[in-house]
């Protein structure tokens, strides 16, 4: 409805489903005006925005296609061979999108790679492929234009940055810049009107006369400082998200340009990724990143590592669509779960080894990888700090506006950020520094996260009886088996780092042989330039660039570590490139070197019938020999022999018989890393003095069969294979418990996998519950409130599965961080407080959804950003330690002694508290924000986001300061011409002991103020407040400047500040009263702090910082007065306007409320305020009428499955599930066992206790979330 409908018939009514007209009048089009630049208008507009796209995708007109955009994005999220089936199989969605199977589109545009390569035209081709080129009836022609207007392009609509300008304004919306523009304005003008007044009389010597002259008015500074102050402060902020803002959109454009290999007419051709459309054969090679969705046509042997979407660490096995039916088919009529192997190429993930072809399905936001990317634009919810400060800005309305607050939390960021920086942490929202002084929670991906993502050999065995382990001290138990514990001095265990000090060099050479030669991996070398860049060092770079150089700085130092990481790297599969890896970092032979020397007669490819690859060589002394690896228990039982370690002293291989004892001790070995889910790989070889050997098999390609070499072989060893934490996890996980924060662990790994990486790092631990994702989902709200505390160990999960484990957390008041390296932890980076990615192994979704990048890629720097975290929170609460006290001592001498004095002058002069407001704002914010991080800041638990900003140790400290302050002024100033016996007789001598008395105030108030400073940096009862001082030069610096200042103000001052020169008993006056704050603070430290707290407590003076939080709401905002829980009829609009309605009604028509002499509105108001009009009440009537008949009649199955029951139902039917599988009850899931607990569990644990007993327990007892009520 218009404006001037809205005049002429009145306001609509609201209703649910419908959007909210926008205001009318001036200030409604003023408020339409800047609704684009506040939060709520860009989230809203951001809603908008992504609802639009998710329509077009869906009611876009596909024509000529027969496919929307969205029915193709479904075969793979999740993945659906059914679904590819009923749209005809590949050969019917080729034709739906026109694409010849063998040739492509027949779009130009592109750049052939090779001249002849694949130039050969219809004519010139195979008869076979000829005949594909046939089409069928339902064969598409489509035009490129047709295909993008459908399916669009392959790239994700640009985000509309931020403008300078639109920064500065968004950065003055904060709550205390208000204020202080407010006050600025307001002193600007009172000074420019003092300044009109007669000039006050002071003491002055003129021409060696002492005598009376006039003082100048300058009270107009102090505004304009204000106003200078605000200028700063907005403007450091604005520029530097400015530049960073365009520093990172320009690293992301240029590291998303690449090259695709792309078939079209037949001809292999080089394209921009961006290009790529829907239709097109992609080409797959090892090392290569899928850069659209789509389905296998046709390759050799292609895997892929999905983990950085999916989670699972597995190798995905590509093959055609009709290999994925037969294996679907198969596996229905034995009732089995299909084979580890699919059609459908995820973007995203890498290809591992194999070449292959498929054809694109689904690009840009369309795509899998789109998807998440558009899913994780929005705006930031305030961080905790913000939030307290938002609250406290009320309070500093009525102590007194500063401009010191938000330069303290912005110096402190800033600070905070460039050290943090230098720790390999990379801040990409400045507010997660200080919001991660509060989690309480981290949840963590496994892959790339806390492993290093990428195979290793960890433990192992040559031979029988020798073994070795990586890290052996920590992992010993990784080798020790009952048959060593029996025959201790035959087995003998070594670092696996010193194998080279253990076994002989011809031992060695075998070892390296059967790893270098038995392999089709490789090593793939970048070139690494210098990584020396003009802005490499900090200083320099800000010297030339200004605050761009520091940008630019951070990216070179990003972009070298990067170089360097990727230096070298094996490609291929992981278990070979494990073994490739081993043997370089033992110094063995280079595998190309081996490779070259090695005559290769006859390969063996892995197959997993036989679980098992080979070679075979001639070797040079004459003779074959044939290196074998596979499945350790299926090549163990072809041995006959085994290699034992003599030493390293020998030229010769000791070879022994292996009989039954051992090769049941070699099993118990293989079980042993079996059950710590290792991977173990058998390495075995044959020698041969003739090849083909005699009464060989040839098959019908005239190689010898697999069954005629695999015989009678020997053992050499065997590898024990996973992905290894990382370095410092261990130890950071344990940081993590010391300083309070839980670590959860969320992965797509199996159970047993999971079990045993949380286990090596000290996640799971006794009391810890570990779950499936599967069987977490299907938890109710109820149930999954009580279990999600304990869990610690969540396996087999989903990116949603996270995503609630966030929001389940964030519900029960915890801050959150989130850790990810992958495209599935996305939405968990974004919907957590805090979000840490890593820079290197990370995808480009969990760098654009995460708050601080990992440049290391170490989880231990998590830990350094928990202690800069609570450090920047540190720096805000020791500035407003000192400021309060500054604050609230200034207000009552100002106040006190202008309304004491005759004149109505304070003891404090206009320009006095200027150069005072100077000390506690600018100077103090930079002094107190600089301190830096300390490991005894880990040694305490993290603040509950309820908690109050100022804590009762701080309000101690405040009150008893403020006291002490403003009664010695006070003292001084009333009757300090007494105490100090200054002379009062002539009118010269008054007025020169007034000066004189005003400069000691002055003076002493000043030397309060920087005593007061030093002893701002405790925070705490401890007594020690030169804790580390002599590493913060930053305060000791400006601590000596303010003191020379004040020095220089009082021996040169004179009129413009109304100081004239002490004497030196003055100055000690003023020093020793000063002084006195230190002691004085001690014995504030020793009072008791728990008997205040509870009165501040009681008195309502002060919020619990113990309560328990309340539910937050779906948004995450908190309103002034604290998060709270939404109603029933605020989360369903309907019900609160009919309960609204009902609730009117019954105060004008009630009996008794009609008799009440209290009427505060009319009837005819009421109903119109309660929207209530006669179409409603008609509505209601025959609601009345069931409601008078019915009684609390409810329809309920009964348990024979008709309907009609009378009564309440049952607790477990008011459960809902989060998901829309039927709820399970926790009880029944640890009796199925898909709940366990860790086996040091204590049998008196309650949950475990009532698990056992199964005890159900009432619904009500656990508040449930409004964000699980979706």
């Amino acid at each position: 409805m218009s404006c001037a409908a809205e005049k002429q018939h009145g306001p609509p009514v609201a209703s649910p489903h419908q959007e909210v007209a926008a205001p009318c009048g001036f200030f409604g089009g003023l408020k339409r005006s800047f609704k684009g630049v506040t939060r709520s208008g860009r989230r809203e507009a951001q809603a908008k925005a992504l609802a639009a796209e998710l329509a077009r995708r869906r009611n876009v007109d596909p024509r000529p296609f027969p496919f929307r955009p969205i029915e193709l994005a479904d075969l793979l999220d999740p993945k659906s061979v059914d679904k590819l089936r009923d749209m005809g199989g590949i050969k019917g969605v080729l034709a739906a999108l026109g694409t010849d199977e063998h040739r492509g589109l027949d779009l130009g545009g592109t750049k052939t790679i090779e001249a002849g390569a694949g130039a050969h035209d219809i004519e010139s081709a195979p008869a076979a492929t000829r005949a594909s080129m046939s089409r069928d009836a339902n064969f598409v022609d489509a035009t490129e234009e047709d295909r993008v207007r459908v399916y669009g392009h392959n790239v994700l609509p640009e985000r509309k940055s931020n403008s300078l300008l639109l920064l500065m304004w968004l950065a003055l919306q904060d709550k205390i810049l208000i204020l202080l523009c407010i006050a600025a304005v307001v002193s600007l003008a009172l000074g420019i009107y003092t300044s009109t007044l007669p000039p006050e009389e002071v003491a002055c010597v003129v021409d060696g006369v002492e005598t009376l002259c006039g003082s100048v008015h300058i009270d107009w500074v102090e505004g304009l400082a204000i106003l200078i102050a605000i200028i700063i402060v907005d403007l450091v902020g604005s520029v530097n998200d400015y530049q960073k803002e365009r520093q990172f959109k320009k690293l992301n454009a240029k590291k998303e340009q690449r090259n695709v290999k792309v078939l079209r007419q037949g001809k292999p051709a080089l394209m921009s990724v961006y290009d790529v459309v829907v239709g097109d054969i992609l080409q797959l090679e090892p090392g290569e990143i899928v850069p659209c969705d789509g389905i296998f046509l046709r390759g050799h042997n292609v895997k892929c590592d999905e983990s950085g979407a999916t989670g699972e660490s597995d190798m995905i096995r590509k093959v055609t669509y009709d290999e994925c039916i037969a294996d679907l088919d198969e596996a229905r009529r034995n009732n089995e779960k299909p084979k580890n192997r699919d059609c459908f190429l995820i973007s995203g993930s890498k290809v591992l080894e194999g070449v292959g072809e498929y054809v694109v399905i689904a690009v840009g936001p369309t795509s899998f990888n789109g998807k998440l990317m558009l899913s994780l634009r929005s705006d930031a919810e305030d961080t905790p700090l913000q939030s307290k400060l938002n609250r406290l800005a009320d309070l500093i309305a009525w102590l007194g506006s500063t401009a010191g607050l938000p330069l303290a939390v912005t110096l402190a960021l800033a600070f905070a950020t460039k050290r943090m920086t230098n720790m390999n942490l990379l801040v990409r929202l400045l507010g997660a520094c200080e919001t991660m002084a509060n989690a309480s929670v981290v949840c963590t991906d496994k892959t790339g996260t806390l492993t290093q993502n990428e195979m290793s050999v960890v433990a192992g065995s040559i031979g029988v009886s020798f073994k070795f382990a990586d890290r052996l001290e920590a992992n010993r138990k990784r080798v020790e088996t009952e048959h060593d514990a029996t025959s201790a001095s035959q087995t003998r265990i070594v670092e696996q780092g010193e194998l080279n000090q253990s076994i002989s060099t011809p031992l060695q050479k075998l070892l390296n042989d059967s790893i270098a030669i038995n392999s089709t991996a490789f090593e793939e070398a970048e070139e690494v330039g210098d990584a020396k860049d003009e802005v490499a060092n900090p200083v320099v770079a800000v010297k030339k660039h200004g605050l761009s150089g520091l940008v630019k700085w951070k990216s070179s130092k990003k972009a070298a570590t990067e170089e360097k990481k990727k230096e070298s790297g094996f490609v291929g599969s992981k278990t070979e490139t494990a073994l490739l890896k081993m043997a370089k970092e033992l110094k063995w032979e280079d595998y190309r070197a081996s490779r070259e020397r090695a005559e290769v007669v006859q390969m063996i490819p892995f197959s997993s019938e036989r679980k098992a690859m080979g070679v075979v060589v001639k070797r040079p002394e004459g003779g074959f020999r044939i290196y074998l690896k596979g499945a350790s228990e299926v090549l163990t039982r072809l041995c006959t022999r085994h290699v034992e370690v003599t030493g390293t002293d020998t030229d010769q291989i000791q070879i022994e018989q292996l009989d039954a004892a051992k090769l049941d001790k070699v099993n118990s070995t293989i079980t042993g890393f079996a059950n710590q889910t290792l991977r173990t790989l058998a390495l075995v070889y044959r020698d041969l003095e003739s090849f083909p050997p005699k009464d060989a098999k040839i098959d019908e390609s005239g190689e010898v069969e697999y069954t005629s070499l695999a015989q009678d072989l020997t053992l050499v060893a065997i590898a024990a294979i996973e992905d290894p934490l990382r370095h410092g996890v261990t130890e950071a996980v344990e940081a993590c418990r010391r300083a309070g924060v839980q670590v959860k662990m969320c992965t797509g790994d199996n159970v047993l996998t999971a079990k045993s990486i949380a286990t090596q790092c000290g996640i799971y631990t006794p009391g810890g519950i570990v779950m499936e994702g599967p069987v977490f989902r299907k938890l109710s709200r109820t149930d999954m409130m009580e279990v999600v505390p304990r869990l610690q160990v969540l396996a087999r999960s989903s990116p949603e599965d996270k995503k609630i484990l966030v929001e389940t957390l964030k519900s029960l008041g915890e801050v959150v961080g989130v850790t990810g390296d992958g495209t599935n932890d996305g939405p968990a980076l974004k919907t957590a407080n805090v979000g840490f990615s890593m820079g290197i192994a990370g995808t480009e979704v969990a760098k654009e959804a995460s708050d601080i990048i990992l440049m290391d890629d170490n989880f231990a720097s998590i830990v350094s950003a928990i202690m800069w975290g609570r450090c920047v929170n540190d720096a805000v609460r020791k500035f407003l330690q000192f400021q309060l006290s500054v604050n609230i001592s200034a207000v009552i001498v100002t106040f006190v002694t202008a309304v004491a004095s005759e004149e109505g002058t304070s003891a404090l002069k206009a320009v006095q508290l200027l150069w005072i407001n100077l000390i506690m704002d600018t100077l103090a914010a930079l002094a107190l924000a600089t301190d830096p991080a300390t490991p005894d800041l880990l040694d305490r638990k993290p603040d509950r986001r309820t908690a109050p900003l100022i804590s009762t140790d701080m309000w101690k400290m405040i009150v008893g300061q403020s006291i002490y302050q403003f009664a010695v002024i006070l003292v001084l100033n009333f009757a300090g011409k007494s105490i100090l016996n200054m002379a009062t007789g002539t009118p010269y001598e008054q007025e020169r002991s007034d000066t004189e008395l005003s400069a000691i105030v002055f003076n002493t108030f000043v030397w309060c103020q920087l005593f007061n400073q030093v002893n701002s940096r405790s925070l705490t009862r401890k007594l020690n407040i030169f804790s580390n001082l002599h590493k913060n030069p930053w305060f000791l610096g400006i601590l000596a400047l303010e003191i020379g200042f004040q020095v220089l103000i009082m021996f040169v001052g004179g009129a413009a500040f109304s100081v004239i020169r002490l004497t030196g008993r003055d100055w000690a006056v003023s020093i020793v009263i000063g002084a006195l704050s230190w002691p004085l603070a001690v014995l504030i430290r020793l009072l008791p702090t728990q008997p205040i707290e509870n009165m501040l407590i009681k008195y309502k003076l002060m919020d619990d910082p113990n309560a328990l939080p309340p539910p937050v709401s779906e948004s995450g905002s908190e309103d002034g007065k604290g998060a709270r829980a939404r109603t029933f009829s605020e989360w369903l609009p309907v019900v609160g306007q009919v309960g609204k309605q009902l609730n009117s009604f019954r105060s004008i028509r009630g009996g008794r409320i009609r008799a009440t002499p209290r009427i505060y509105e009319s009837r005819e108001r009421q109903l119109k305020s309660a929207n209530f009009h006669h179409q409603s009440i008609l509505a209601m009537v025959p609601g009345f009428v069931v409601a008078s008949i019915g009684g609390n009649w409810r329809s309920e199955p009964s348990e024979n499955g008709s309907e009609g029951k009378r009564g309440k139902p049952k607790a477990a039917q008011q459960q809902q599930p989060v998901s829309s599988e039927p709820p399970v009850d926790t009880v029944t899931l640890y009796k199925d066992g898909k709940i366990t607990f860790h086996p040091e569990t204590k049998d008196d644990d309650d949950l475990l206790r009532r698990l056992k007993s199964g005890a159900s327990r009432r619904s009500e007892s656990i508040p449930i979330p409004p964000q699980l009520c979706k």
